[in-house]
């Protein structure tokens, strides 16, 4: 059987597990106090996912602050999002604790994101290696490829939307290099960037499949109806950095061997782990 590597994107399942184990209000803590709710409703969907895909090398990714090459182009990048809550702050780095329990690097990298991480290591190591994403976020469907799935978490554990090089244009209508176009167009309002104002997916993916991409949307503007070419002459300088935020960086500086990553785990280095977060309900889920 072939390797299969897991890379996992951290925010994503720590930010999920959070709102999925606060919506009432409550919050999980240590007799000491020490808030534990979002680690563990991501180790809920993490080992889920992992009994699913069966990983043999896992790697962990993680956003190094909201300062990023994205930020030094347009400074109303991702503006729009508040201050985690104070009860999710001392879990950021008590969660990268708990992952080295389980011998999972913790991949960052400041001036780029946790995508642009996961991009890297996926286009590095799937010439050897199967590689599934573990994400929120459909940002990631764009490093879809032959050798690349991306695992969506959907509403309630234990639900994926798999995406792969057979099934995604059935799916979503467009080739996974377009989705960076398609977002170019239509912007991103959690990420706050507006792509073209007055295009919405429907247009843009429209657009896509009859040109191909931004460019050849621009290369044919005059057999566009008035109305859209005159929205994207409106706001053309925009579109084109739309795009560029909305691409995944597949060269960043990272660094990480497979040697490093292999799975499975020492189980008694996890249940210590465990024993001090008073995880004990999680106890079967590592044997």
């Amino acid at each position: 059987m072939r390797n299969r590597l897991f890379l996992v994107d951290g925010m994503s399942l720590l930010f999920r597990g959070f709102y999925a184990t606060s919506s009432n209000g409550y919050y999980m803590k240590t007799k000491n106090g020490t808030p534990t709710n979002a680690i563990y409703g991501f180790l809920k969907y993490f080992l889920d996912a992992a009994a699913l895909f069966q990983p043999s090398h896992v790697i962990c990714c993680w956003d190094m602050g909201s300062q990023t090459f994205r930020t030094e182009l347009y400074d109303q990048y991702k503006a729009n999002r508040g201050e985690p809550p104070e009860e999710l702050i001392p879990q950021f780095d008590l969660i990268k604790e708990v992952t080295e329990a389980f011998g999972i690097p913790n991949i960052g990298v400041s001036g780029y994101e946790a995508d642009d991480c996961i991009g890297t290591l996926a286009r590095r190591f799937c010439h050897t290696h199967e590689v599934v994403i573990l994400t929120g976020d459909q940002d990631l469907l764009q490093l879809v490829d032959e050798k690349i799935s991306v695992a969506v978490m959907k509403k309630g554990q234990g639900n994926y939307a798999v995406y792969h090089h057979e099934n995604f244009y059935e799916e979503k209508g467009l080739l996974p290099s377009q989705i960076a176009d398609l977002k170019g167009l239509m912007g991103d309002a959690s990420d706050n960037y507006p792509g073209v104002k007055g295009i919405g997916e429907k247009t843009a993916t429209k657009l896509l499949q009859e040109f191909h991409s931004i460019d050849g949307i621009l290369e044919n503007l005059s057999n566009l109806s008035k109305g859209i070419r005159t929205k994207i002459e409106n706001n053309l300088e925009m579109l084109k950095l739309s795009r560029t935020l909305a691409t995944i960086h597949c060269e960043a500086p990272v660094t990480c061997s497979l040697e490093a990553c292999q799975w499975p785990y020492d189980k008694e280095r996890v249940k210590k782990k465990f024993e001090e977060l008073e995880f004990n309900s999680l106890m079967k889920l590592i044997g």
